[in-house]
């Protein structure tokens, strides 16, 4: 028999999360140190983020720089960090920095991933009559306001001809979200990864559609703009996210191995690791910060714009570096495959 995960199961990785929900989480700092040197980065990290990533991979060997970690519990108060200068650089997904520029915060988009959006769904009960997202209409839908999962829903609905006015939107974290959906008080949530998986493997609901194909299934370093003129700390940004880069091109050979780690570090089965890596993390793969990119952002932010949910027009643009390019591919590369299809 299945083991059926409780409500309380699911809701433990919420604050260790990497993938850029929005809300009100809080921010709490670590004291990791790795490397050794007279320069230090202050990176901002997520439970079973980059430090792991890295880890997993033996890229913190050989650190002619410390390196010295904060954790935070979500992108957003990652993002605060960096605008006070606290942390030089840290990891985000694709909707953080588009708030962050609406409140003309310091922050700059130095490095880039693209990976599937499979992991971001629209969930409905196994036993939900619905089968499509038109038929979302007049219905309850659960979504955390102002996440990559808001925009996916937005999104969703536009494609099947609907707008957010057409459906019952229910603007909760996923804790509340959670206990909604599994007691029948929604029709829908709207989710990412491992959520996503999290539901599918222990059987308690079904993908109605994903983002995948209508969001842009990126994710971000984001750095201060006052580190970004030190040119010992470029020097420093520079080797890390190369470093961060390998240890992604590892994961792709190594995926039951990093789902432990990951499983290990942010309390998930291991199944439901396996599935999020695969579904999700191993699509990914590093692209260059370039002009379709930012425009892709740049209709990220005119949506909320005009949902009025971010209160200003954005010029991402304005947010974003392009010295740590190189020879990455262009933004528009496709993604990996997802092994769970």
């Amino acid at each position: 028999m299945r083991r059926r995960l409780a409500p309380a199961a699911l809701l433990l990785p919420f604050a260790l999360l990497l993938t850029a929900c929005g809300g009100n989480a809080t921010a709490g700092t670590g004291t990791d140190t790795d490397g050794k040197g007279s320069l230090t980065l202050n990176v901002g990290d997520q439970k079973g983020g980059s430090e792991a990533i890295l880890r997993a991979a033996g890229e913190l060997d050989n650190l002619d720089y410390k390196i010295k970690w904060s954790t935070f519990t979500s992108g957003p108060p990652l993002l605060e960090a960096v605008n006070a200068k606290a942390v030089d650089i840290g990891g985000v997904g694709n909707t953080p920095p588009v708030f962050a520029a609406g409140a003309d915060s310091k922050i700059t988009v130095v490095a880039a991933w693209h990976g599937t959006s499979k992991g971001d769904a629209i969930l409905v009960p196994n036993d939900s009559k619905l089968t499509g997202p038109t038929q979302l209409k007049g219905k309850s839908v659960a979504v955390a306001q102002g996440s990559s999962a808001n925009y996916q829903l937005v999104a969703s609905l536009r494609k099947a001809g609907l707008g957010l006015d057409d459906v019952k939107v229910k603007y909760l974290q996923p804790a509340d979200a959670l206990a909604a959906f599994t007691s029948g008080k929604v029709d829908a949530w709207a989710v990412w990864d491992p959520y996503t998986s999290q539901i599918l493997q222990a059987k308690q609901g079904r993908v109605l559609t994903t983002g995948d194909g209508i969001t842009n299934g990126l994710t971000f370093q984001v750095a201060a703009p006052s580190a970004l003129k030190d040119k010992k700390k470029v020097a420093a940004i520079n080797d890390y996210l190369e470093r961060l880069r390998r240890a992604y091109k590892w994961v792709y050979s190594h995926e039951p191995e990093w789902a432990k780690v990951w499983a290990k570090e942010t309390g998930l089965p291991e199944d439901v690791a396996l599935a999020a890596v695969k579904r999700t993390y191993t699509t990914r793969v590093a692209v260059a910060v370039d002009q379709r990119l930012i425009a892709s952002e740049q209709e990220i932010a005119d949506t909320f714009t005009g949902l009025k949910l971010i209160p200003r027009k954005v010029d991402f643009g304005d947010f974003t570096d392009t010295r740590f390019n190189g020879d990455l591919p262009p933004s528009t590369t496709t993604p990996r495959p997802s092994e769970t299809d």
